[in-house]
């Protein structure tokens, strides 16, 4: 990959204002002062990346920006020009365009629809369809990639669907483009797919502000940093003066020695008969896997986006039928049809999508952790509040959970709480097998490190842990053994997981 300081970046002038500059930026919320008087600037043909940890302040401050929340105190200016926004409408049509995370597109529409989305003149007006199409073949090719303008959204790559995102901010003639956890789904490939899309904005003179927990990407695209914590801001600096340590530094507010814990930090591991799965079927997703995760042994299931790994562990949940093989613990096998069968055993899953599939978002974080144990809490049919309130703060405070409350809706957590909260439900339901599909997918680096913490404890108390993750540092930081998947199968096993190397892995990822 191309370092980003050799990058060219068009010259501006050191007398000119900058491109953005949001000054004394403060917003509140009830119970939560979620800016404090932050600054912030980026100039024209520059990759700012906005760092910090879950909670820090990031996503009010672009949802500032976007228009999406109207600020309490501070100025923003544009070329030194004073703006007011205070709503999407107003921040798009001074330039700015904001990416999130959750794309926003219609997968119902097609790529050239969704381009020129809102951007029809009246309702009245015919829509020039042959002109829409050529310019959209216009704006993929600016940023270097083909995209049949007339395919439907729903049918693209979810790279593919970030690259349309794009090309409507290039539509709306942005100057401005915030880019939010964008790599979060890619693979390795896509991912410099997009970095050279990025370094081609960045040179045509737009400026870029990238938000992402991977520490690894900011090094590789961003020419500043940026970092809040608790809402204030703790510094900016050009990326040549940081290192990966400072940085983290700057995030968390101490130094965190290692980035990895451990198993010393937990104790002795034991192993012993846990998790097996033999000869486990699903078309062409899943063909065939077998593998064992003793009582006591952290296991990584890896490979590429699109490899089968989550298929796999959603067949052992039984949240998917199989169409063969077996799945045992402790040398019984089990019938799994559903996951309450899985979970009735002892197997829990904490799903990649925690958001979609893992909470009620506009419920109570009590009501998430009650859900899956309510014959445990309402035995006679109605909930005995005070046994799971108690249960719960048991969690918060065994596990570390920033809840305002227990009435505090899923929703407004972090994702490293909200992590927490699904995983302290399984606790309570004393699961034996414990699946983690990408835990940290989206968490701050300090949350990350507590998140690891706990499953080494988990393992330590005699837990099989199946992890899923595709963060290649994280594999080898965690796993005691690694199992790489490609194209359904388990093509490579290293024994001897803390001692793997990067292209160890990826040799077996994609053969």
């Amino acid at each position: 990959m191309a370092s980003a300081e050799t990058d060219p970046m068009p010259d501006v002038s050191p007398h000119s204002p900058p491109l953005l500059s949001m000054k004394g930026i403060d917003k509140s919320f009830p119970g939560v002062h979620a800016l404090k008087d932050v600054d912030f600037e980026l100039e024209a043909g520059q990759v700012v990346a906005l760092l910090g940890e879950n909670g820090a302040g990031k996503s009010t401050l672009i949802r500032v920006l976007g228009g999406a929340h109207q600020l309490d105190a501070g100025l923003i200016e544009i070329d030194g020009k004073p703006l007011s926004i205070t709503s999407p409408q107003e921040s798009q049509a001074a330039g700015i365009s904001v990416i999130y995370q959750e794309f926003n597109l219609v997968r119902a529409m097609t790529v050239r629809d969704n381009v020129f989305l809102g951007q029809e003149p009246s309702r009245l007006s015919i829509i020039p369809v042959e002109q829409e199409r050529k310019r959209a073949l216009e704006l993929f090719d600016r940023l270097g990639v083909l995209i049949d303008p007339d395919a439907l959204v729903g049918d693209l790559t979810v790279a593919q669907q970030q690259i349309v995102e794009i090309a409507k901010a290039l539509a709306t003639d942005a100057r401005i483009i915030v880019m939010d956890e964008p790599t979060a789904a890619l693979s390795p490939n896509e991912v410099e797919g997009l970095f050279t899309i990025i370094r081609d904005l960045r040179a045509q003179g737009i400026g870029i502000v990238y938000v992402s927990h991977r520490l690894i990407e900011i090094f590789e695209i961003a020419d500043r940093v940026t970092v809040l914590r608790d809402g204030g801001l703790v510094g900016t600096k050009p990326i040549k003066d940081l290192t990966r340590e400072s940085m983290i530094e700057m995030m968390v507010g101490r130094k965190l020695e290692n980035e990895f814990p451990s198993r010393s930090d937990t104790g002795e591991v034991v192993a012993s008969s846990g998790l097996e799965v033999r000869n486990l079927c699903r078309g062409d997703s899943v063909r065939n896997v077998s593998f064992q995760v003793s009582r006591g042994e952290i296991v990584v299931l890896t490979g590429l986006v699109g490899a089968g790994r989550t298929e796999t562990a959603r067949l052992i949940f039984g949240a998917d039928h199989r169409d063969s093989g077996e799945v045992s613990l402790d040398g019984q096998p089990l019938t799994i049809t559903n996951p309450r069968k899985a979970i009735s055993a002892g197997i829990c899953l904490l799903t990649e999508d925690r958001k979609n599939q893992g909470l009620v978002l506009q419920r109570s974080v009590l009501e998430n952790f009650g859900l899956p144990n309510m014959l445990r809490f309402a035995p006679r049919g109605w909930i005995n509040q005070t046994c799971e309130r108690s249960a719960f703060d048991r969690y918060v405070e065994q596990l570390q959970i920033k809840v305002a409350s227990n009435e505090q809706l899923a929703a407004n957590l972090s994702g490293g709480n909200q992590q927490k909260v699904v995983l302290a439900r399984w606790l309570e339901r004393n699961a034996e097998v414990i699946i983690f599909d990408e835990p940290t997918r989206g968490i701050d680096v300090g949350a990350k490190y507590e998140i690891y913490l706990l499953m080494n404890e988990l393992a330590a108390q005699g837990k099989a842990i199946l992890m899923i993750s595709s963060e290649l540092p994280e594999v080898i930081g965690m796993a005691d053994r690694i199992l790489v998947m490609h194209e359904g199968r388990i093509t490579g096993e290293i024994a001897e997981g803390r001692t793997a190397t990067q292209e160890q892995i990826m040799d077996y990822a994609v053969k």
